[in-house]
């Protein structure tokens, strides 16, 4: 049945790609005789025109990060997988698809903006500035995180830590040497894919075999994870500023590889076992879990169904982080409008099929106070490792294999999310964003928040022991996110309305996002709990509010007609 399922999805998400992804694109009004900011803009650092493949794997592997692997575990575990089953299906296709795919053709012409140049155009120059702070903070809560988080991969012995650390290092060295050849020596998509990807796996042997105890870098304030800290503050310090073909571009496309194959591979391995029969693929977790059920093992849960599911999953069906990315580093590597469809609504499903494949890893397990004693990462590394073990690839290479994959995408998340950040200090202060001096002050000021909080510890009320101050804002965190992504609709339905287009494919997913959105940091304000959660709570849905009557009065505004366009100087003469 697992496999049956899996099959089911990619077929309609294959669908969803030709008839509902084809119709957006008439109705966005795609056509490559427009020139796009890669090509109007050009710079070589951070506007260059790239092909369709590369562009891909950057724009997948920056939106996937641990995002599309932790929600659907937890949503599975605590509501059952036919719940979050349908909601990574159906948000992928009519909701994170619309999303992405509209942010991405927005700021294509807008000149790469950001969606917050949306909300200054088509709704008002306050909302435009709301934008800018909320998108910057969401920006550094992400880099704090998954700085965190990488470094914790790093270091986590139970998980071969070192042996994913050395990997990761080896993996970018190789990212270094294939952008090198692929831009100044003119080496081919073909070739590099074929030279690279195998060493890319070789790379995870090495890193399982040249595996130590102790750690690899020594402590600093006691904790080598303080250690990999600082290293990833320089490493996302660099990242930033340099030009995105020697690094940005062939890791991301390294890193999209590592999902693609995880995914492939675990695939294969649930279909060759649900075929064949020779190997048990029966799903044991229950298709629906109650609250009861739950608390009866002695897990508090994560509350009720609406809207809690919905905030929850996040990445794999929708993610308002996605639209950062979408409208920062994507648009400004687009090369023709029909790649912003393959690019931002291809992607968003292949991050479904992703979520589905995480699930299934809580499918196959027992019910039981056991399972939800394990981490997201763990359930994720050991489900990587049964499935391919179904092909014969032993379980603790698989499970290695999986760790490393989710370790890139932390790393590509959390380098992409600083150059993001470094762009939204740009365009607030209107620095001009090809200036060396502009680059390195944007990413500095992006990162002095980071530098700090990273480090920074708090006492947990209930255990008493010492805890990273992110956990203290943690359960916030999904709320913003997906508060972004209905603002973000909101900016997209706008602009729509207000220039003509047809807008209510946009307009009712995000109604959809507002009122869960909503209705989640309500619960958090009302609930007994610590009082910087529920402050924090209280702004941002004082945050959405404002946003969403600026919206509704813009909307009374009369049409604008469609935003200008310039065509290709053949198109332009009619040669």
């Amino acid at each position: 049945m697992l496999a049956g399922i899996l099959l089911a999805v990619i077929v309609v998400f294959w669908l969803a790609y030709r008839v509902y992804g084809r119709w957006m694109s008439r109705v966005f009004g795609i056509d490559d005789r427009h020139v796009v900011p890669a090509e109007g803009q050009y710079d070589g650092v951070d506007y260059l025109p790239t092909k369709s493949q590369i562009l891909l794997g950057h724009h997948f592997s920056s939106i996937a990060g641990a995002g599309p692997i932790v929600g659907p575990i937890l949503a599975g575990l605590f509501f059952g997988w036919i719940p979050a089953l349908l909601w990574i299906v159906a948000g992928s296709i009519f909701v994170g698809g619309v999303h992405d795919f509209g942010s991405t053709i927005a700021s294509v012409r807008h000149k790469a903006r950001s969606v917050a140049e949306l909300a200054r155009k088509y709704i008002t120059s306050r909302a435009y500035k709301l934008f800018l702070a909320f998108i910057w903070l969401a920006l550094i809560y992400v880099i704090v995180v998954f700085m965190d988080l990488t470094a914790a991969t790093f270091v986590d012995v139970d998980m071969n830590g070192s042996g994913v650390a050395i990997s990761a290092i080896i993996f970018v060295g190789l990212a270094l040497i294939m952008g090198y050849l692929s831009f100044r020596r003119g080496m081919s998509i073909a070739t590099g894919t074929f030279v690279f990807v195998p060493l890319v796996l070789l790379a995870i042997w090495i890193g399982d075999v040249l595996s130590v105890e102790g750690g690899l870098l020594p402590t600093v304030a006691g904790e080598e994870k303080n250690t990999w800290n600082v290293v990833l503050l320089g490493y996302c310090l660099v990242a930033s500023i340099t030009p995105v073909w020697i690094l940005l571009q062939p890791r991301d496309y390294l890193s999209s590889w590592l999902l693609y194959l995880s995914v492939i591979g675990a695939g294969a391995g649930l279909l060759i076992g649900g075929l064949t029969g020779a190997v048990s693929v029966s799903m044991t977790w229950p298709a629906l879990v109650l609250p009861g059920e739950v608390e009866s093992l002695g897990i508090a849960h994560l509350g009720p169904l609406f809207p809690i599911l919905f905030i929850t999953v996040a990445c794999g069906a929708c993610s308002g982080f996605h639209s950062i990315v979408a409208s920062g580093t994507t648009a400004k590597q687009i090369s023709c409008e029909s790649d912003t469809r393959r690019v931002g609504y291809g992607a968003m499903l292949i991050e479904g099929v992703v979520a589905v494949i995480a699930l299934a890893a809580v499918m196959i397990m027992p019910f039981g106070a056991e399972a939800f004693g394990e981490t997201p990462i763990t359930i994720y590394a050991g489900g990587i490792g049964e499935f391919l073990g179904r092909l014969g690839i032993p379980r603790r290479f698989g499970a290695h294999f999986g760790l490393l994959a989710l370790s890139t995408f932390l790393l590509t998340t959390l380098d992409t999310c600083t150059r993001l950040g470094r762009y939204v200090v740009q365009e607030a202060f209107g620095w001009e964003r090809n200036e060396a001096k502009s680059r390195l002050l944007a990413t500095v000021i992006t990162l002095v928040l980071p530098a700090f909080l990273v480090f920074a510890k708090y006492t947990d009320p209930v255990s008493g022991t010492l805890q990273p101050a992110w956990r203290a804002v943690w359960p916030v965190f999904g709320a913003t996110n997906q508060l972004l992504a209905a603002l973000a609709l909101l900016a997209v339905t706008v602009w729509l309305k207000r220039t003509g287009r047809a807008w209510a494919f946009a307009g009712a997913p995000m109604a959809f996002m507002l009122v869960m959105t909503m209705s989640a940091l309500a619960m958090l304000i009302v609930q007994e709990g610590p009082l910087l959660i529920r402050g924090i709570a209280s702004i941002l849905f004082v945050l959405g509010l404002l946003l969403a009557v600026e919206a509704a009065r813009a909307f009374r505004l009369q049409e604008m007609g469609p935003e200008p366009v310039t065509l290709r100087p053949a198109e332009a003469s009619g040669d």
